[in-house]
């Protein structure tokens, strides 16, 4: 019986078709080569460094390889880059692939209070160029991405006017921001005759002085939207419970750094929180899990945590500290005041939390906050939200004219050769030295 072919099935036909579409393939020009793809080979070769004057200094490293990929980085703001350069010579000649190998090296090098927040700084500049070598955006290197976008606390300076606080408040409101935070200083109050106690803490009749401000600022924003407030004073824990208390009515998101020095005085929230129904949030001063936050969340002693963008360590310390808290119930809000460059950062880490409530943006005043760097696409911060870039890396590059316009000292990452060599560490043997062996004869040498 004859067999019946569909027409052109035959494998004369099969194999010119084949033939074909080999020669089409080989005439389309090859897909770019990644000049990246030999991460077993990458070293660190160089960090330099500059500083933005802007409504706080932004100190912002480079740390360069030998295959032309750089990663940027950011010391806290107000802070100094030499808190970061210091560190060079520690990272010179490593793969900064090795990320958590680079950090562990170098941890001893953190601290409470904003002092050294050069390892979170790093942290951020390692994960720029792991995200570039391996082509992936940084919150991969994270986690999953639970988010697209990453909604902004916008931050309000402080006047004692409460119809100017309410019209700073608006513009803010008009810009598309959805989530509000106050400074409200009780030295807002101070002219104003027994509002305020020598030692700097408001008396009854003051704390109403500063509720008049605030129910200024929540009328402008309304009763469902979010509001903050933060800087009282030199509170002690009992300050703090009866200005907790005046704030009950105005059903605050959180009331922010009550009392110092939290990773050492968890008690002393505790007590706070348990007096009042006004939420507690603290951290942005504290570095590292085990060192300045894990006290406060084993204790249930705030509602919120607020690590720092830097100054709590970084992309992988932060995660480590918001999935801890996660675990017991606590929400993470993330305290930013720095440059685009940490607000990106922070979009790509807050796009992982599965407990994040808000990041912060503390530059709304300025109006070349945005112009500072030519990627990603601006504003950055659209109707109150900072969109999860999708390219490798943070996917921030640098506006080098406008920076250079806006710098506090000359010096646009210039060489740093003074820093090639160690000039901090512990414990540490840099060779030989002089002395008596242990059969008694001097020598130069390293015996043990």
């Amino acid at each position: 019986m004859p067999i019946h072919r569909k027409a052109g099935l035959t494998r004369r036909n099969l194999l010119a078709h084949a033939a074909a579409v080999s020669a089409a393939a080989q005439s389309k020009p090859a897909p770019p080569v990644n000049k990246f793809s030999a991460p077993s080979n990458l070293k660190i070769t160089d960090m330099r460094a500059c500083t933005v004057a802007a409504n706080y200094d932004y100190p912002i490293i480079r740390i360069d390889t030998n295959q032309g990929v750089s990663g940027l980085g950011e010391v806290f703001a107000a802070g100094v880059k030499g808190s970061a350069l210091m560190l060079k010579a520690h990272l010179l000649g490593k793969n900064p692939l090795e990320i958590t190998s680079i950090l562990r090296g170098i941890r001893n090098s953190a601290g409470q209070n904003f002092w050294n927040s050069g390892y979170g700084a790093i942290d951020l500049a390692l994960h720029d160029i792991a995200g570039k070598v391996y082509g992936v955006p940084v919150w991969r290197l994270l986690g999953e991405k639970l988010r697209n976008k990453v909604i902004i606390y916008c931050d309000t300076t402080g006047h004692k006017d409460p119809k100017v606080y309410a019209a700073r408040v608006a513009r803010r409101k008009a810009a598309g921001f959805k989530f509000f935070k106050m400074d409200l200083y009780t030295s807002l109050v101070r002219d104003r005759p027994g509002a305020v106690m020598p030692r700097g803490v408001a008396t009854e009749k003051g704390l109403g002085y500063l509720c008049e401000i605030l129910a200024a600022a929540r009328e402008v924003v309304g009763w469902e939207t979010p509001l903050a407030a933060d800087h009282f004073g030199p509170l002690n824990v009992d300050d703090a419970i009866r200005y907790c208390k005046a704030f009950e009515p105005y059903n605050l998101a959180w009331a922010e750094d009550l009392i110092a020095q939290c990773w050492l005085n968890w008690r002393g929230f505790k007590t706070i929180k348990e007096a009042t129904t006004t939420p507690v949030l603290t951290g942005e001063q504290a570095f590292g899990l085990e060192e300045g936050f894990r006290d406060l969340i084993d204790n249930y002693a705030v509602d919120l945590i607020h690590p720092d963008y830097v100054a709590s360590g970084g992309l992988l310390e932060i995660k480590r500290i918001a999935d801890y808290a996660a675990a017991h119930g606590i929400p993470t809000v993330l305290h930013m005041p720095g440059s685009p460059l940490g607000q990106v950062a922070m979009a790509h880490l807050g796009a992982t939390l599965t407990n994040f409530i808000a990041c912060e943006h503390h530059a709304a005043d300025m109006p070349w906050w945005d112009d500072l760097v030519a990627k990603p696409v601006k504003p950055i911060i659209r109707d109150g939200y900072v969109e999860v870039p999708d390219v490798p890396g943070l996917g921030v590059e640098l506006n080098d004219d406008v920076v250079k316009q806006h710098l506090r000292s000359p010096g646009y990452f210039e060489p740093t050769p003074m820093y090639d060599e160690v000039v901090t560490s512990g414990w540490r043997r840099t060779g030989p030295w002089p002395h008596f062996d242990e059969e008694g004869n001097w020598c130069n040498c390293v015996t043990y």
